[in-house]
């Protein structure tokens, strides 16, 4: 069953369309994913979805209600930790989490969600004196304080060191395991890619591709990677008629070229015939990073 339906959603600021006909739905207990650059219209989206934000045109409905008609309804079911959010700085984390269980008639219990995201031990502790990994806690603990069916989790993990996003990721695992439907929006290409059961790719306002993470991946223009630094230059005429090739890439000197198995055959071939040496090569299958900049450069 659907418990998110966005249909042609249209959003703009001073004439500029910033989400440009967008339409997904999200099933009940999936973790679907909104993955896309800075500035594709993402925060926008989701924003609508809460009801934050009013669209020019488009339908919405969360668990069939209208975020904007019904607001007071759709907080009930839907919990939300926004991409910039901050709390008074002298708010410690107990008087937090007792604070927004009081907006709700029937809140979730904090104390246990508390437990189980790690929190207890720093009830005391102020919000300014709280790492980033541990803010990050307390605002995916206050998105499921109200006991909801959804929660939004913008950028979640955008600034946390890779320890920090990893114990996120677990986290999230855990809210998903726990019956609760989960929208995660992102632009790590690896956050989307173990967490997502479906991803949107939204590209300058548009959804570019919606799939699994390996459906997405198999839509690639390549399926295998091979990446190296050549112990001198190749030439781009000789490269670009590799059988195959999907694409390719340069930076600081290495050459990422994407296609198939007969492409890396050909590219061995080419080495050595021009006598180059491939330093660090790697072979690899395409990610969703490979299959991402596939898809938003076809839609440039």
């Amino acid at each position: 069953m659907s418990v998110i339906e966005v249909t042609d959603l249209r959003k703009s600021y001073g004439g500029r369309p910033v989400v440009d006909g967008v339409s997904f739905a999200v099933e009940e207990g999936e973790i679907f994913g909104i993955l896309g650059p800075n500035g594709a219209g993402k925060t926008t989206t989701v924003e609508c979805v809460g009801g934050l934000r009013v669209p020019d045109t488009g339908r919405i409905r969360v668990t069939g209600l209208d975020p904007v008609a019904d607001h007071e309804e759709v907080t009930r079911v839907l919990g939300a930790q926004l991409q910039q959010s901050e709390l008074q700085p002298k708010l410690t984390v107990r008087e937090a989490l007792e604070l927004y269980a009081s907006f709700y008639p029937r809140p979730a219990d904090w104390r246990p969600l508390a437990e189980r995201l790690g929190l207890t031990p720093k009830l005391t502790t102020r919000f300014a004196k709280l790492s980033g990994g541990q803010k990050q806690r307390l605002s995916i603990a206050l998105a499921l304080i109200g006991d909801p069916r959804i929660v939004v989790l913008d950028e979640l993990t955008t600034g946390l060191d890779p320890r920090a996003r990893r114990d996120t990721w677990e986290l999230v695992e855990d809210v998903r395991a726990g019956g609760v439907t989960v929208l995660l929006v992102t632009h790590f290409m690896e956050e989307a890619q173990r967490l997502c059961d479906r991803i949107a790719v939204i590209d300058r306002g548009r959804i570019a591709a919606l799939d699994t993470p390996a459906g997405l991946i198999r839509r690639s223009a390549g399926a295998t990677v091979i990446s190296f630094t050549p112990s001198a230059p190749l030439d781009d005429h000789d490269l670009n008629a590799l059988p195959e090739l999907a694409s390719v890439r340069h930076k600081d000197g290495r050459l990422t070229l994407s296609g198939t198995d007969e492409t890396v055959d050909a590219v061995l071939t080419l080495l050595a015939r021009a006598r180059v040496t491939a330093h660090q090569l790697r072979v690899t299958d395409a990610t969703l990073d490979d299959a991402f900049l596939d898809l938003t450069e076809t839609t440039a």
